[in-house]
């Protein structure tokens, strides 16, 4: 079994530059003009082109100003600062900057299409830190 990533934005050339200057990721494939396979993370990441206004799920109309969803990305990385300050110069948005928790640093941001992502580098433990053993 595996996964794949899709991501809905309104222009697929300019979240192509974005994930692939933020993240690293090279084209793979392009099916068209509005749709895009990124290679780099151990799942692809499809680039799909859906307007704003459009019918997502039932009858949820897709937005791209900043949206909470209960699924978002999280980017292992192994210096947190620096996937910052490389997200960033592509255009992401901080909205929680890197701080240090049990498991490791994390930081809170979100792309220019309105997607929350966070950046996290695990400790030694990793979440095994949550569970109160030595």
């Amino acid at each position: 079994m595996t996964f794949l990533l899709n991501i809905d934005v309104p222009d697929v050339g300019k979240a192509t530059t974005f994930y692939s200057e933020a993240f690293g990721l090279t084209v793979g494939r392009r099916f068209g003009a509005d749709f895009v396979e990124l290679l780099g993370w151990p799942a692809p990441v499809y680039l799909l082109s859906k307007q704003a206004g459009t019918v997502g799920a039932s009858s949820d109309r897709r937005r791209y100003e900043r949206h909470w969803t209960p699924v978002h990305i999280d980017v292992v990385v192994d210096d947190v600062d620096a996937a910052v300050a490389r997200a960033l110069s592509a255009g992401a948005i901080l909205e929680a900057p890197a701080r240090d928790a049990p498991y490791g640093r994390i930081a809170m941001l979100a792309d220019p299409f309105g997607h929350g992502f966070c950046l996290l580098a695990f400790s030694e433990k990793g979440y095994d830190a949550l569970l109160g053993h030595p």
